[in-house]
């Protein structure tokens, strides 16, 4: 945690909000980018803007948040300097319609087809490998993808989770909603190949 212009109480202020939650760091950025070399690089970029703006951290500010929201944009840079589309949503508040998934506002969208076989989806989600249900997150498109990553993978709440992507709250919620969904079809497949789902008709 220590960077060459930095004084003694800034390099105790970093280690003390930065370094306990390193691990969150490289487990969402392993989650976004799928690779290990590109998760550590993500890391260390977004580590490095962190301490730079250690002195920007307030007292009483959720330390994951606010590491998350530097995190993301850190992200977002990277896939801007390779050259890589970021959706509109991605950046701003949004209206509640979502670009990166166009199925979504569409009445017909059949994301949660087949919910009426998860009888008890948090224990029949239980009974997936980890690799398998990161595997399918990632398929998600990428705004849904970091709404399930924050709210089910890391524990924060509407709000926080509000504030890391810069959406309205209820726009959170209704992502989340969406996006458990959208990943329930993705893994049925899957459960029902090990016998856990009854066929297709």
């Amino acid at each position: 945690m220590d960077g060459p212009d930095l004084n003694p109480q800034q390099r105790q202020r970093a280690r003390e909000v930065i370094g306990p939650r390193l691990d969150l760091l490289r487990r969402t950025a392993l989650a976004l980018t799928r690779n290990e070399h590109d998760a550590d690089d993500l890391v260390q970029e977004a580590l490095a803007k962190a301490i730079r703006a250690i002195d920007s951290f307030a007292e009483g500010t959720d330390e994951k948040a606010w590491l998350l929201t530097i995190l993301r944009r850190a992200h977002i840079d990277r896939l801007r300097a390779a050259g890589r589309r970021v959706s509109a949503v991605s950046l701003d508040a949004d209206s509640g319609v979502d670009v990166a998934d166009p199925a979504a506002n569409d009445p017909a969208s059949s994301a949660g087809r087949h919910d009426d076989q998860w009888h008890d989806p948090e224990a029949m989600m239980q009974q997936f490998a980890d690799a398998d249900v990161i595997t399918a997150l990632r398929d998600l498109p990428p705004d849904i993808c970091w709404t399930l990553l924050l709210v089910d993978v890391e524990g924060l709440d509407h709000e926080q989770a509000a504030a890391v992507l810069g959406i309205p709250r209820g726009t959170v919620k209704s992502r989340t909603h969406r996006g458990r969904a959208m990943l329930r079809d993705r893994l049925h497949a899957l459960g029902r190949r090990m016998g856990w789902f009854k066929p297709e008709p």
